[in-house]
């Protein structure tokens, strides 16, 4: 049932003005990210050019939600959009994998921390989940949700390794409990990564959440959403599922560093009528 539906979101038709205002806002809710062994400075300063600066002016482009980053870039991160309303993201926990100690997980993500990171995503330890450690994978989320106190903190299920749609769910559920900001659904070094069935089993998640707790939850799809096309799914399948208020980048944001040449490209196709060539948008 959740697969029926969730096929569903991609039949609806968005045209003209409507499909406009929904590729600007999806935009605004990209985390630009760049998460490479061979990642520099130099590097990190293009991406926040773009995410500060994304077209030309006449297309009336917002800048992005976010730009993510390793613990050890955050300080460029901060220094290169410093002034702007971009926020810096930092992974931690011994991302991607989450196999480590606590007490390295927790003085990863102070690095991050301490060089000023505005939002922390953290990945769960998938192995002890799945061997039924829920209230060690719990106490370990909660304690770095302690450590970043008022800082955002986005929770990482990886749910191509959690195997079924119960233990997203149970996931999901445990992550909100122990503290998280948001969850989201994948590192992006894991296939799958995000899709419309997972990405909606969590928000039925979050929507239950809300109506025990009255605590709104944000939700971060990532990895594998490369098209414009797909981003307005999600966005229907947000506004169908919790309603208008997540429709805002302070609850819901996409991860993605292919996406954002593909909405640009629409944005110039809704505005002028005709595609401007790939070579008018940087690669990052």
């Amino acid at each position: 049932m959740v697969e029926e539906r969730a096929a569903a979101f991609t039949k609806r038709s968005i045209k003209t003005s409507a499909k406009l205002e929904g590729l600007h806002i999806a935009f605004s809710m990209l985390d630009l990210t760049t998460l490479e062994g061979r990642d520099t400075p130099g590097k990190v300063m293009t991406l926040c050019h773009k995410a500060m600066h994304p077209a030309h002016e006449r297309y009336g482009v917002s800048p992005v939600a976010a730009v993510c980053v390793y613990p050890n870039l955050v300080s460029a991160a901060k220094a290169f959009l410093r002034g702007s309303p971009v926020k810096v993201a930092s992974v931690a926990t011994c991302f991607p994998s989450g196999l480590s100690a606590l007490q390295t997980k927790l003085d990863d993500t102070r690095t991050a921390l301490d060089a000023g990171a505005d939002e922390i995503d953290m990945v769960i330890d998938r192995g002890a989940f799945l061997r039924g450690e829920h209230a060690l994978v719990h106490d370990e989320i909660a304690a770095v949700k302690s450590l970043c106190g008022d800082v955002h903190l986005k929770v990482i299920l990886e749910t191509g390794e959690l195997v079924t749609y119960d233990n997203v769910r149970a996931a999901s559920m445990l992550a909100m409990r122990a503290g998280a900001d948001f969850i989201k659904t994948s590192t992006g070094k894991v296939s799958p990564a995000a899709t419309l069935p997972v990405t909606l089993v969590m928000l039925e998640a979050i929507r239950q959440f809300f109506f025990t707790t009255g605590i709104r939850i944000g939700m971060k799809p990532a990895g594998g959403i490369r098209t414009a096309k797909q981003a307005l799914q999600y966005l229907v399948m947000v506004r169908e599922t919790l309603g208008d208020d997540w429709l805002t980048p302070e609850l819901f944001r996409i991860g993605a560093s292919t996406l954002a040449n593909d909405i640009l490209m629409q944005i110039a196709k809704s505005s002028d009528g005709n595609y401007q060539s790939g070579d008018y948008f940087s690669l990052s």
